[in-house]
């Protein structure tokens, strides 16, 4: 009996050892990313552009701390173990946006807020590429077999339940395969945020970069990873479970070939951007 208690308290203070240290790196009253996680120790935010994408994922609102991630049905996701924060943005109500959506969506959220219309437009699997513009503008498109065929249906209209109809068009029929062919590698070394690790299959995966720290003195980085999954859910920051000292940010070392996430396996290699 002595020795199972011992083994319990010993357990008990591993876990709430481990819990201390992944809360240096949070502020729980933090409405936003930039304010609910704080750099590692040595480590700082680069200052950014108001109009930039690194600072619109910086900005973005989070659930308060403590929420649980949902499912597109509004239930909630089996497995929190993994999660450190949740976006706090709608996903709809049918299993649209799941990881590659999400990476779309966050990067077309900010292209719509910056009023950068034309630069709004991915991909098919197919190859066809759909722009917003021409969605906006009024066209509607019917897919026949592989090819798109566009038709005048509407009237000019920029707002956001437009836009939002035009993403989950786009969610229905773009994924990591047609993802990865719109994106550019780019070596770890020069990680930014608004990159994305991404591996096309079936299954594949994708994550994007939300946030970026350095070390002013060994110049070494930092990121933190979101994800949405299968079947849809809300956008989460999750956990580095390598690296408890440091979670949720994952440090960038020349060493490692590989970036483990809690439901996920990447190489270095996976990294990519819009061009």
């Amino acid at each position: 009996m002595k020795k199972i208690l011992a083994i319990l308290i010993g357990f008990l203070c591993i876990t709430m050892f481990t819990a201390s240290i992944e809360q240096k790196t949070i502020q729980a009253t933090g409405t936003t990313i930039e304010t609910r996680i704080l750099p590692p120790n040595g480590f700082s935010r680069d200052k950014s552009d108001e109009k930039s994408f690194a600072y619109y994922l910086r900005t973005l609102p989070l659930k308060p701390q403590g929420y649980k991630v949902h499912l597109f049905d509004n239930s909630v996701k089996t497995n929190q173990d993994g999660t450190i924060a949740v976006i706090d943005m709608e996903i709809g109500n049918t299993d649209l946006q799941q990881c590659a959506d999400a990476v779309i969506r966050l990067r077309a959220e900010y292209l719509w807020k910056q009023k950068r219309y034309t630069d709004i437009h991915f991909n098919f699997t197919s190859g066809e590429q759909i722009d917003y513009v021409k969605w906006a503008e009024g066209n509607r498109f019917k897919v026949i077999g592989s090819k798109i065929k566009w038709e005048k249906k509407a009237n000019k209209d920029y707002s956001y339940i437009t836009f939002r109809k035009y993403l989950d068009k786009i969610f229905m029929y773009a994924g990591t395969a047609s993802l990865t062919r719109e994106l550019q590698s780019v070596p770890i070394a020069n990680i930014q945020p608004g990159d994305v690790f991404i591996h096309s299959g079936n299954p594949g995966h994708a994550m994007i970069v939300l946030d970026v720290v350095s070390n002013p003195t060994t110049k070494q980085k930092a990121f933190i990873l979101g994800q949405s999954f299968i079947p849809a859910q809300e956008i989460e920051i999750v956990k580095n479970p390598n690296d408890n000292a440091n979670s949720p940010w994952y440090l960038v070392n020349a060493s490692d070939l590989n970036i483990c996430t809690p439901q996920w396996t990447f190489t270095v290699h996976e990294l990519k951007r819009f061009k």
